[in-house]
């Protein structure tokens, strides 16, 4: 049989910028008059910029503020971004899943900038066989066009999600594929559980460990 595509988010999973990305949110919705706790923006970090404005503030102020935020967000970001690094092991499980026979696609919504970035810091671009942007669909997470343009890239057939957050999860059921979780991005075992995820891990690290036991085992 086939080795399943690996469609593997990269914020939170692959690279550490869950809490970054949250604090920009946080000062992107302070500077237009707008207190969101942080926690809350932690919770809502795995949806993309086009859902999480209205998911967090209402339609209202999305169709007030939405784009002027999510410019603010990335610019804000875009001042931490030095600090994210790739999780204990991201280059290895690439490394692991190219070695099965796996296709391997890196679905991200982040810009652009920000995913040819990561994949120097992963020095992933030999590879992975394709990844995804802000400009590869018009609905990110929870919508499940993200993962269906990996699956594109990739020809087609089985995949299996890898993420940290239960949008991902959410997205993935969508399309009736499995996603394995790491805790990676700050989410609960039970809370990703509960969204319906087939395996939960600690790390990037554990699920190397455990890859036979995975469905790309």
């Amino acid at each position: 049989m086939t080795a399943p595509t690996a469609i593997l988010d990269v914020d939170g999973t692959l690279v550490d910028s869950n809490y970054q990305h949250a604090l920009a949110w946080y000062r992107a919705f302070r500077l237009h008059g707008l207190t969101v706790p942080v926690w809350r923006c932690h919770r809502a970090i795995g949806m993309g910029g086009d859902q999480l404005v209205a998911h967090l503030a209402g339609e209202g102020f999305e169709g007030e503020h939405g784009d002027e935020v999510r410019t603010l967000e990335h610019a804000l970001f875009a001042q931490m971004v030095a600090e994210v690094q790739p999780f204990e092991g991201a280059r290895g499980l690439l490394e692991d899943l190219k070695a099965r026979g796996c296709t391997i696609v890196l679905a991200s919504s982040a810009k652009a900038e920000d995913v040819a970035r990561f994949l120097d810091l992963l020095d992933a671009r030999e590879l992975a066989d394709g990844w995804t942007d802000s400009s590869s669909v018009r609905r990110t997470k929870p919508a499940p066009d993200l993962i269906e343009a990996a699956l594109e890239l990739a020809g087609g057939g089985r995949g299996v999600m890898v993420g940290d957050s239960t949008w991902d999860v959410i997205a993935a059921a969508k399309l009736e594929l499995p996603t394995i979780c790491v805790r990676t991005g700050g989410f609960g075992a039970d809370e990703l559980r509960e969204a319906g995820a087939a395996i939960v891990l600690d790390s990037i690290a554990e699920l190397r460990e455990r890859l036979s036991d995975t469905p790309f085992g």
